[in-house]
């Protein structure tokens, strides 16, 4: 009986990789810096293979115990073609044919998915959508994005680019965007903008957004306000997906969630507000329970639904 899944969450800054149970347990971690391995696709690829045949040498596993690896990759993968079609924010990756290179390499199965959608199984298998049929699971950092369960299956679209919610257009004008497009609903809430508003608010160039979550747990008022006020914008880029998906939740994770309980009451009343009135009635705003190990977590669920 196979009694293990390695988990791969592949970001910007770092790789982490976890051996998780069939319960959704995480049993072993490891990391490491992804900027020291971009010189090319191969460079990172063969990282992370040693990372994953270190991580279960450490833990004495044995390949036939392992019923898998599932990766998840920050930006437009394929999952049917096992194909890693572009990641934005790490150079050189276009069209990679992952699944076929590692399993060559390791000897496992493989299994690559979007890591937000990896983010959104692990949330709704043993997280905060566990046990719901239809969620939108939405992380907020450098980037915004959502994964979809839509009658109790993830949500992809044919193009495996759904749940974009961070490039849906809030302004017919407004900054340009890395996607191409301009008022991004992710330049309004993302870290980016975030910290050069609170540089502005505070008159502090290096003020970060932690210094700012202190400072409003404090009762700073000014601090209490930011979070406020960002708590709408993020409200803002909610209502449509809301009213068109009816969801009973919705799930905020990501680095900017950390914030979340000062967020939340600004977030609910403009929800309220603005929202039609069936779909504010029935949604729930919660928090991501998982944290750091989502991914990890997400992968077990991926494969072991690929073997149902």
């Amino acid at each position: 009986m196979k009694h293990f899944v390695v988990g791969v969450d592949v970001g910007g800054t770092n790789v982490k990789l976890g051996l998780v149970n069939t319960s959704g347990k995480v049993l072993s971690r490891s990391s490491f810096a992804t900027q020291g391995f971009i010189q090319t696709p191969e460079v990172l690829i063969d990282a992370i293979c040693e990372a994953v045949l270190a991580l279960l040498a450490k833990e004495g596993c044995q390949k036939s115990d392992v019923e898998g690896v599932g990766i998840g990759l920050p930006g437009l993968v394929d999952v049917n073609a096992g194909v890693v079609r572009i990641l934005p924010n790490i150079p050189g990756w276009a069209d990679v044919h992952l699944k076929r290179i590692m399993e060559k390499k390791l000897g496992l199965k493989v299994r690559l998915e979007n890591d937000v959608n990896m983010i959104t199984l692990g949330e709704w298998e043993y997280g905060a959508g566990k046990g719901l049929e239809d969620l939108i699971c939405m992380t907020l950092g450098t980037g915004v994005g959502a994964g979809l369960v839509l009658n109790n299956r993830i949500y992809r679209g044919p193009g495996f680019a759904a749940g974009e919610i961070g490039h849906a257009p809030l302004s017919r004008h407004g900054q340009k965007c890395g996607c191409g497009g301009w008022g991004c609903y992710e330049r309004l809430v993302g870290n980016k903008r975030l910290q050069k508003d609170a540089a502005r608010l505070f008159a502090k160039p290096d003020i970060t957004l932690e210094d700012v979550y202190r400072r409003a747990i404090a009762s700073k008022k000014k601090a209490v306000k930011f979070w406020e006020e960002v708590g709408e914008r993020v409200a803002l880029g909610l209502i449509g997906p809301i009213n068109i998906l009816n969801p009973e939740c919705v799930i905020v994770g990501g680095g900017v969630a950390r914030s979340f309980e000062l967020m939340k009451p600004s977030i609910e009343r403009t929800i309220k507000k603005r929202c039609m009135k069936t779909q504010s009635e029935m949604v729930r705003l919660v928090k991501a329970r998982l944290d750091d190990d989502a991914g990890i977590i997400g992968a077990e669920v991926l494969i072991r639904h690929e073997n149902k």
